[in-house]
């Protein structure tokens, strides 16, 4: 077995690390803070999803100054969690980084043990064989192949993840042509759905209709090996930009609020080729 990579005792890193565990821990102690103390899981569990995004934006805007700071932040959810689960008696920041150290090591046994994974593809695949038979000795191994796709995450992370699963034995789409035909048939069947003046709407089945597309629409996206929130985040800041230059041209919130909506597609046929000029694009 190939030596493990030899480790200094303390580092800059490990010496920080350690100094920002203990100011935590100063923090929530009885000469610390009182806003920190009175904390709980649940109660700062929101902001550890907020952090993520933030993340995200940096990474997206390439601002590494931003990224530094941000994960920082997704640090200190780290430290939080694991002093009040210190603090309960569950476990400490060693038992969070010697886990994850061990699993690491676990799950890379092309790299640690004997196993070969020569391409990207076969390391997933032997990462994925590592964590079934970690969830067999567990006795927590799913009964079904989607079994163990969390119904808690983000709704368009899951479907990438469902989509991807039941690839696995082969049952996807051929190919992106297949999903863009299978686009349009969700399109038209949603909009068959909509509401005239003889057929009222159904909103479940308006719900189920969106649902089909959206789900289409992620799994085109790993087709295309895209990161679908990425995509559709690039969207949003594309509209933002567009938006703003319309509102400019406009003169501000209250002029456009005063234009037709004739005027308003105008001013964005307008702001549309500025921006694409701006950024050198034809989007």
């Amino acid at each position: 077995m190939p030596a493990l990579p030899e480790l200094p005792e303390m580092t800059e890193t490990g010496v920080r690390v350690a100094e920002a565990a203990a100011l935590m821990a100063h923090l929530r102690g009885p000469n610390g803070c009182p806003w920190d103390r009175e904390q709980t899981f649940d109660s700062i569990k929101r902001n550890t999803l907020e952090e993520t995004y933030e993340v995200f934006d940096a990474i997206e805007r390439r601002a590494w100054p931003d990224l530094r700071d941000e994960l920082g932040d997704m640090l200190l959810q780290v430290l939080f969690y694991s002093q009040m689960a210190s603090e309960a008696g569950h476990f400490t920041l060693a038992d969070v980084a010697s886990g994850l150290s061990s699993k690491l090591i676990r799950r890379h046994p092309h790299i640690f043990g004997d196993a070969t994974a020569e391409t990207p593809g076969a390391v997933q695949k032997t990462w994925d064989a590592v964590k079934r038979e970690e969830k067999r000795l567990a006795g927590t191994t799913a009964k079904g192949l989607l079994d163990d796709v969390s119904r808690a995450m983000p709704a368009m992370i899951e479907a990438s993840k469902l989509g991807s699963r039941a690839a696995r034995v082969g049952f996807d789409w051929p190919n992106p042509d297949g999903l863009i035909d299978k686009l349009r048939e969700e399109t038209a069947e949603l909009q068959a759905e909509l509401p005239t003046a003889a057929n009222p709407a159904s909103t479940d089945a308006l719900e189920d209709e969106l649902g089909d597309l959206l789900f289409t629409a992620v799994n085109l996206a790993r087709h295309l090996h895209l990161d679908p929130e990425t995509a559709l985040r690039r969207a949003n800041a594309k509209f933002r930009r567009r938006f703003n230059a319309m509102e400019q041209a406009a003169g501000g919130r209250e002029a456009l609020e005063t234009r037709t909506p004739a005027e308003l597609e105008s001013l964005w046929a307008e702001a549309k080729v500025a921006t694409n000029t701006t950024e050198g694009t034809t989007a």
